[in-house]
This record gives C-alpha cells, sequence and structure tokens, in this order.
C-alpha cells in the first residue's frame, strides 16, 4: 500500500530555518510517496509557515525586515505570542562580526603558537644552537675574571676579524650555561618538544588505542600486506594471532588485532625524558654551588665559607655550617717513582664539634654528604719539619717553582750565620713528592738526599739536619649540584625509552565474507619483515572441509 505523507511527526526533529529573498516569494512543496507497510505506526509531519509581503511602505521602512520561515518541528505549533515574539528584528550580522573575529582570532592564536612551536626545521635548527652555544663555550674558559678576557679576546686583534671581549661579557659566554641565551634557548627547545608531544604524539596514541573494525573488503585489500584465504574461520585466525602476542577483538565478522602499542608510548616518552636533561641541566646551572681549596694536612676549614653561588636559585642550605678536618693527606707511587694516586683523610663536624663523618678520598672516589660532594683533585708541599742540630721541629714553609713542563717542584731555604746581612746565605732543600728532600749547602752544591721520616741525620756546613716530615696539602674541589638526579634520571629514562620505540606497532585486521577470510595488516617499522611474519601466522590457519553426505550417514548408523 502507497500512502501520500503530509503530516508526520517523525521522532528527530529538524530544526532547519530557510530564509528566502524577496520580493518575490516561491513555496514549493514536493511530496514524497513511499511504501507504508500495514504494520508500522503512522507519523506525522507538522509545518508551520509565517509569510509576511513586502508593500511599499515596508520599502521605505528600512528597519523592517521581512522573515519568511518553514520550521519542521516534532510538536505542535507554538502559540501566537510565542510566533509573534520570533518575528522581531534580528541584529545585523555585520555588526557582530568585530567581536566574533577577534574570539576567534584569540581561540585560534595558541593552535597557531602550538603549530609553529611543532615545526620539525625549527626543532632541529634549536637543537643545532644549543649545540654551537655548547661548543662555544667549551672553546672559552668560563668563569674568570674580565681582566682575562681582555687579554684573550683584545678589540684590537679580535677573533675571526670580529669577536671581541665586549661579545663575550656581554651576552655572558663567560658563565654560558647560565647565560639568558644558552637558557632561552633551552627553553625555546623544551616548548618545541612539549608542542611535538601534544600536537603529534599525544594524538597518534589514542587514534593506535581505538579498536578500529574493518566491515568490507576494499580497505582490507588497501593495507601494506593483504590476502585472501579461502575455506577459512576468522575465529581461527583470532586464536593464532594471540598466540603470536597479538591483542585480539571480534565483532561479528570483522577481526582487529595490534601488538607492541609501546611503540606508540616510546616517542612521548623520548621527548619527557629529553626534557628532564634539559630541566636538570638548567638546574646545574642556576642552582648550584661550587668551590675550591688547598687545606695542609692538620688544618680545617667551613664549608660555607668556600662555597660561591653559581646562579641566581643557588640557596644555602645546613649542611653549609660543617666543619672539615683534613687527618691526613699521602700519595701512592709507581715504581718510577712518578705519583699514581693520592688520598685525604677527611672528617666532618658539626655545630656542636661532634664527628659525623669521617672517610678518606681519592681521586674518582668522592666525599658526598647532605647534597655536597667533595672531591680529591690536586695536590702540593706545604712544609718541612725538621730538627736543627737536635733542636726542634721547625716547620720550612715549601713554596713552588717555576719549571719546564707539568713537573712540580717546591723548594725551602734555611738561613746559615746572620739573618739580618744583605747577603744572607743558607742551606736549600728541594722536594717533587713526600718521598724524598734534596739538600744543597750554602754554595749551592749537592749535598745529599734524605727521605722524611727516615732519622738519618746530614751534616752541611757544620749543621746537623735531620728531616722530621714533609706535609703536603690536600687540593679539594666542593661543589653542590641539584641538577646531577634530574640529569641521570633524564638519561636513564632517555635510554629505555628508545629502545622501546624501536618495537613495531603492528595491526591486523580480517573479515569474514562466508567461508572466506580477507586479511590486511600494517606496522610502523620492519616493514620488510612484516609480510613473512604475516605468511608464516597464516599458514598457520587450518583450512575448513566440508563433510559429504555420505560420510555424515555413515557416521549416524555407526
Amino acid at each position: 500500500m502507497e500512502v501520500l505523507i503530509h503530516t508526520i511527526t517523525s521522532k528527530p526533529s529538524f530544526p532547519k530555518t530557510l530564509f528566502l529573498k524577496p520580493p518575490l516569494f516561491r513555496s514549493t512543496f514536493s511530496s514524497h510517496i513511499s511504501p507504508c507497510p500495514s504494520s508500522q505506526k503512522r507519523k506525522f509531519l507538522s509545518f508551520t509557515t509565517n509569510c509576511r509581503l513586502k508593500t511599499p511602505q515596508d520599502n521605505k521602512n528600512n528597519s523592517s525586515n521581512i522573515t519568511k520561515k518553514i520550521i519542521l518541528s516534532q510538536g505542535p505549533p507554538p502559540p501566537l505570542a510565542e510566533e509573534a515574539g520570533g518575528e522581531n528584528p534580528e541584529k545585523p550580522a555585520g555588526k557582530s562580526r568585530p567581536s566574533s573575529g577577534l574570539m576567534g582570532l584569540v581561540k585560534r592564536f595558541p593552535r597557531k603558537v602550538l603549530a609553529v612551536l611543532a615545526n620539525l626545521p625549527l626543532a632541529i635548527g634549536e637543537m643545532f644552537a644549543v649545540a654551537a652555544l655548547m661548543a662555544l663555550g667549551t672553546i672559552i674558559d668560563q668563569g674568570e675574571a674580565p681582566d682575562y678576557y681582555f687579554q684573550k679576546f683584545p678589540e684590537d686583534n679580535p677573533v675571526l676579524g670580529f669577536f671581541t671581549w665586549r661579545w663575550v661579557l656581554t651576552l655572558g659566554f663567560d658563565h654560558m650555561y647560565s647565560s639568558p641565551v644558552f637558557l632561552g634557548t633551552l627553553i625555546l627547545l623544551g616548548a618545541s618538544l612539549m608542542a611535538c608531544t601534544y600536537t603529534t604524539q599525544i594524538p597518534l596514541v589514542k587514534v593506535a588505542r581505538r579498536w578500529n573494525f574493518l566491515h568490507s573488503a576494499e580497505p582490507i585489500l588497501k593495507q601494506e600486506f593483504s590476502d585472501t584465504l579461502p575455506r577459512a574461520s576468522v575465529q581461527d585466525l583470532g586464536v593464532i594471532l594471540m598466540g603470536a602476542g597479538y591483542e585480539v577483538f571480534l565483532k561479528g565478522p570483522s577481526l582487529y588485532a595490534f601488538k607492541g602499542l609501546a611503540g606508540r608510548f616510546a616517542p612521548i616518552g623520548v621527548h619527557l625524558a629529553m626534557l628532564l636533561i634539559m630541566a636538570g641541566g638548567t638546574l646545574s646551572a642556576t642552582g648550584s654551588f661550587k668551590g675550591s681549596v688547598t687545606v695542609p694536612q692538620g688544618l680545617n676549614f667551613v664549608v660555607g665559607d668556600v662555597l660561591a653561588p653559581f646562579g641566581f636559585l643557588s640557596t644555602p642550605t645546613e649542611a653549609f655550617n660543617t666543619e672539615v678536618h683534613v687527618n691526613k693527606f699521602y700519595m701512592d707511587y709507581y715504581n718510577s717513582g712518578e705519583v699514581s694516586q693520592f688520598h685525604t683523610d677527611l672528617s666532618l663536624y658539626d655545630l656542636d664539634g661532634k664527628e659525623v663523618l669521617r672517610k678518606t678520598i681519592s681521586v674518582n672516589d668522592p666525599l658526598r654528604f647532605g647534597g655536597i660532594t667533595i672531591y680529591q683533585t690536586d695536590w702540593s708541599l706545604s712544609a718541612l719539619q725538621i730538627l736543627k742540630d737536635d733542636e726542634g721541629p721547625f716547620n720550612l714553609a715549601l713554596a713552588p717553582l717555576q719549571i719546564n713542563g707539568d713537573k712540580k717542584l717546591y723548594g725551602t731555604f734555611l738561613p746559615v750565620g746572620d739573618v739580618n746581612s744583605s747577603n744572607v746565605k743558607g742551606i736549600s732543600m728541594l722536594a717533587r713528592d713526600l718521598q724524598s728532600i734534596i739538600l744543597y749547602d750554602k754554595e749551592g752544591k749537592f749535598a745529599g738526599v734524605r727521605r722524611p721520616n727516615s732519622k738519618l741525620p746530614i751534616e752541611i756546613d757544620g749543621i746537623k739536619i735531620e728531616i722530621v716530615d714533609a706535609i703536603g696539602s690536600s687540593g679539594l674541589d666542593l661543589k653542590t649540584d641539584p641538577g646531577v638526579p634530574v640529569v641521570y634520571a633524564g638519561f636513564g629514562a632517555l635510554m629505555l625509552t628508545t629502545c622501546i620505540s624501536y618495537l613495531s606497532h603492528a595491526q591486523i585486521w580480517a573479515l569474514q565474507d562466508g567461508t572466506t577470510v580477507i586479511v590486511g595488516g600494517k606496522t610502523n617499522r620492519a616493514k620488510a619483515e612484516f609480510p613473512g611474519e604475516m605468511d608464516r601466522l597464516l599458514d598457520q590457519l587450518p583450512e575448513l572441509v566440508e563433510s559429504s553426505p555420505s560420510k555424515e550417514s555413515d557416521s549416524v548408523n555407526a
């Protein structure tokens, strides 16, 4: 039975409004004839048509608008009061455009900024800029006095024809890693990484996590790998894929499977790890303390007197009140007599004079306490302790002497005769290390060699001398670096996520079409190996065999 439907009240509403141009009004209604089963309930469609034609008086009055509406609604017509209210003149569209345009610009501005920051060439350029600044910071000596840069980069002989000390001091290249130029470039690179993560990596992960079923053969056959398997079952394929480590989902005749989703998360982890490394480096550059001291054996120093702030975020802690005492300094030697290692026995005391920690440090074996690290970095000789004619002991200060090469040499002098004379002569003593002391008489002739604490006196110019001890000084570097744990965590996460990023994210779709299974799949990595893996999996798929009627009757009789 065919029914001409003029009035239908349907479930969905149609809030569509059609505006017709004056002065000509044409209303066209085309009826739609559709078969209506007798079992189907009759529906009703209500039309409300409000028309108002132009008159010559309306042409003179520009402020009045002609509104002609065809409203499709599911309910009865509104009351006359509501209809009349609907004829109120609307605001011209042109007047609302400035505000909407400004608001649209405000809404679009963050997206445009994100798009610019997420630009790959920009991020690569920022990375090269950071690398160039770090290389420049390695070439230019850091933390020196201004006079050093005046001599190193003079204006009368600029490096590369333009680079002088003004560039170094103005741009802060004398403290490169805390300079505004370096920190600003790091911040810009971090913003690019976050923008790329937000606009690219996170949406990719969201898409990868969806169960995306394909319900037709055409998109499946367009995948990187596709195959058609006659006399196969999609359920059997799902079992085989589960055994191969895939997550399998079935929906009617459709199958979706994936594995290696962690590989999609890995780029986000790589970006976060890089942000951690940059944040840790920035914290180290702006919030650390550094200092160095050379302390003779038996003396002490306060940590806070040595450490100096290295950035505008540097904040001292309670550990700065710790007192460090050098109990003993000694050296190890090769068979050739060269120094191989040097050690310092340190004790740490709190404000009450109580020893809180004691440790013997050496090169590559520092002491750590309260966020402060004490490194063994250098050594020197401070004094010789001698007996003169069995009197003493006397301490003779050792002074460093300049010689060619990197060898160390220290010397001291024991006056003989009238010390107030203008031409004082005496016994000279030289030492390269703590092993032996070389002695010369007042004429400068070699007199002999003695080891400290050997208890073997030597007589020079009528004076009996015994070397009791050679007192060494320990060269220590102190540092607080709050960014080190952050940097270590960032590098650990970077190595882990880099390895995870090599995991292939593979996706497989299948569709049961009668007794035929259509299979397709793709992967983001290992594209050359993926077809071979799929072939091996599909070779395991069992073939469906239909049993003949004679065999079925035989089995029933049996």
